[in-house]
């Protein structure tokens, strides 16, 4: 039977040093880590120890990984990708079109009803996590592509159980997240783009690209739906670089 009170901190600090070199991850030598910490914090109160002996040990620090985005460049390479008047051509253009206008996440993208989209008003009502509703701006630009597409394209891909769903796939009902994942890859191939692209990575390039335009952080969290700005915050790197930047070209004394 283990008698925590014989259990110092070389003992705690040995514990440390055998995670790592099992070469457990950051993340899951900072979840035992805090599992230790949290256990013998729990022997304090209970007056089992009379130290802790993980008081001067930490976890190590877990940094969140920068989003990947597409360069303004490659972003207009991939949005002209789907070349032709075909059905399929013009759905694509209008979905990419419309995911790079308003951030969606791919599930809200597939999720949406033609009655979601105003194309007087320009907006998108999204639908994201917890079922929580968002209106977006949609850039004119994008309206047309999914004007064309409502007007040209989508007759011709109805089918059986389409109900009032956007964007159809080829058996004409819903389009899936699967579907769009495979129809990304096909077009991201057709532009030449060799970097790894997700349909996360369009939504990375919509608010990376806002922020490097000067949009306010918050303003940005809105039309993400982010819960938290916390969560926004991921993108400020990115943008700190690009304030530097345009600051060392700008300034008079930077060169």
């Amino acid at each position: 039977m283990t008698r925590w009170e014989r259990v110092g901190e070389s003992v705690a600090a040995a514990y440390v040093l055998h995670l790592s070199e099992k070469g457990f991850s950051d993340t899951t030598r900072a979840r035992k880590i805090a599992s230790m910490k949290s256990y013998f914090g729990f022997l304090l109160d209970e007056g089992t120890v009379e130290k802790d002996p993980t008081e001067n040990i930490s976890a190590p620090r877990l940094g969140r990984s920068l989003p990947d985005a597409l360069s303004e460049a490659e972003m207009d390479q991939l949005l002209d990708s789907p070349e032709g008047d075909k059905p399929p051509e013009v759905r694509d253009r209008a979905m990419l079109e419309l995911m790079y206008a308003t951030g969606l996440r791919v599930g809200e993208l597939v999720g949406l009803n033609i009655n979601d989209v105003d194309l007087d008003a320009g907006t998108a009502r999204a639908f994201g996590k917890g079922s929580k509703e968002r209106l977006v701006p949609v850039h004119p630009g994008a309206v047309d592509a999914v004007d064309d597409y409502l007007t040209h394209a989508r007759p011709g891909l109805v089918g059986d159980g389409a109900g009032r769903a956007l964007f159809l796939g080829a058996r004409g009902r819903r389009l899936t997240r699967q579907g769009f994942w495979t129809i990304l890859r096909r077009r991201a191939a057709q532009a030449g783009i060799g970097k790894k692209l997700t349909p996360h990575t369009l939504r990375h390039s919509f608010a990376t690209h806002l922020l490097h335009g000067g949009a306010p952080l918050r303003h940005v969290q809105e039309l993400l739906g982010h819960a938290s700005i916390t969560t926004t915050q991921i993108y400020t790197h990115l943008t700190s670089e690009h304030v530097r930047s345009e600051y060392d070209r700008a300034h008079p004394r930077a060169g």
